[in-house]
């Protein structure tokens, strides 16, 4: 299929089912969310994004854009939200100063959290994710779904797709509750598959990662065969959820890619690799053929990830995960972009040109009311976030402690030492101007 008209295709086709990116931002180079934000509406098909926090820059950035935001709870954060007065206390602080003008669609509670197998977490998962959904309601807040993401590190060994049952140690007393949640909240069960990281467990079979031409995989019990590794890992949830009653619930794909680059030993990390499993993914997703086990079904889908991000811990392929890189231009070309061209670099403030003060991801709204307080109190221009100014809105303490804190740091000559506050302050790039809001 030529770009151009696979270009064509996918736009069609994204009306009709949601093609999302997971937008990280560990890194120091990337441009400011309000740029993402443009890029996202005006160059490309996504019409969705995923973030791993509730980064308030970011959420007033995709406002009125009506693309779709998933936000996600940190892991830490779960065993306190079950207390229904917490719950109602987070509502209140990251969702509804920002919903609906930024078009909010789900609440993931942690990430992966039996990957990283914190006992408190996982036993207070379902009562957090009960607490939300009644604190959405309190609020008056009936179109954001409660869910949670999870790693395929779920299924009781390796088997073919239609034996795939979830783990003996936590099928009843974890899966069996949290689906019948997802059920009665008509919220879907998000999985993280990675092709790329189940290599070695389905004998480094590259090709039938890669959607490309190979022997495939035939499940005899259920006498279906298999092209392809995400449709068996589709299946293989299909299948346990279904063994506890459960395989009516949606399933989203909530990160899924190939890297780019990797160190030299890695040899599977490549553009080529790349491009074959995301640009085959984004046309086996789209197409609606869905899997042998749910056939004619398409699954809203995120890739990981918009940005190659140089920030993250770990092997070079960590940081190689992007369709983009920070000035736009794509690291290959998936056919995401709305005319199916590498687009030219846009216009974007030099990294170098301005610096701004801001909080650090964490910091408590205590914290920043203290750092509020004293900016204002040292002859921090605090006039545009008093009602009625162009800051005021929205009026969380840390919208308001981040635009004071910035002016403390400008009126004393941007020195580093006066963007520290106690440690809860970093330096950044990025603009938090927004709207009529202009930072000095």
């Amino acid at each position: 299929m030529g770009i151009l008209l696979l270009a064509t295709f996918l736009h069609l086709v994204t009306s009709a089912t949601a093609l999302g990116v997971n937008y990280g931002m560990i890194a120091d180079n990337l441009p400011s969310p309000y740029e993402v934000a443009n890029f996202i509406k005006t160059k490309t098909i996504f019409d969705s994004v995923k973030i791993f926090d509730t980064n308030p820059d970011v959420l007033r950035a995709f406002a009125n854009t009506d693309i779709s935001v998933t936000v996600t709870v940190a892991n830490g954060q779960i065993p306190s939200l079950t207390n229904v007065r917490a719950a109602r206390r987070w509502v209140n602080n990251h969702i509804r100063p920002f919903y609906p003008q930024t078009k909010i669609k789900y609440i993931s509670v942690g990430n992966e959290i039996l990957l990283f197998n914190v006992q408190d977490q996982i036993n207070n998962l379902v009562p957090a994710m009960k607490s939300l959904h009644l604190a959405l309601a309190k609020a008056g807040i009936r179109g954001i779904k409660v869910t949670t993401a999870h790693a395929l590190n779920i299924f009781n060994g390796d088997s073919v797709p239609s034996l795939a049952r979830f783990r003996q140690d936590y099928a009843k007393s974890f899966f069996a509750p949290l689906l019948l949640f997802l059920r009665r909240t008509k919220s879907p069960f998000m999985i993280n598959p990675y092709p790329y990281f189940e290599l070695n467990a389905m004998g480094n079979k590259l090709d039938y990662a890669l959607f490309k031409r190979n022997p495939g995989l035939f499940d005899k019990h259920s006498g279906k065969t298999y092209t392809n590794a995400l449709d068996a890992l589709l299946d293989k949830t299909h299948s346990a959820m279904s063994a506890i009653g459960c395989g009516d619930v949606d399933i989203v794909i909530g990160e899924t890619g190939w890297p780019s680059q990797g160190d030299g030993g890695n040899l599977v990390a490549t553009v080529g690799n790349a491009l074959s499993y995301n640009g085959n993914l984004v046309r086996e997703i789209l197409s609606g053929n869905g899997t042998p086990l749910m056939p004619n079904r398409r699954f809203e889908t995120y890739i990981f990830a918009l940005f190659n991000e140089n920030q993250k811990p770990g092997p070079l392929a960590e940081r190689n995960w992007g369709l983009f890189r920070p000035d736009f231009t794509p690291v290959y070309n998936v056919g995401v972009l709305r005319n199916g061209q590498p687009m030219p670099r846009p216009a974007i403030r030099a990294p170098s040109s301005k610096k701004f003060c801001v909080p650090k991801p964490g910091v408590t709204d205590a914290q920043l009311q203290s750092n509020l307080d004293y900016a204002c109190s040292q002859g921090a221009n605090c006039s545009p976030i008093q009602p009625g100014g162009p800051c005021a809105q929205p009026g969380t303490v840390r919208s308001r402690a981040t635009f004071a804190m910035n002016s403390y740091y400008r009126n004393k000559g941007q020195a580093d030492n006066a963007c520290d506050f106690s440690g809860t302050a970093q330096i950044t790039t990025a603009d938090p101007s927004y709207g009529n809001c202009h930072y000095p």
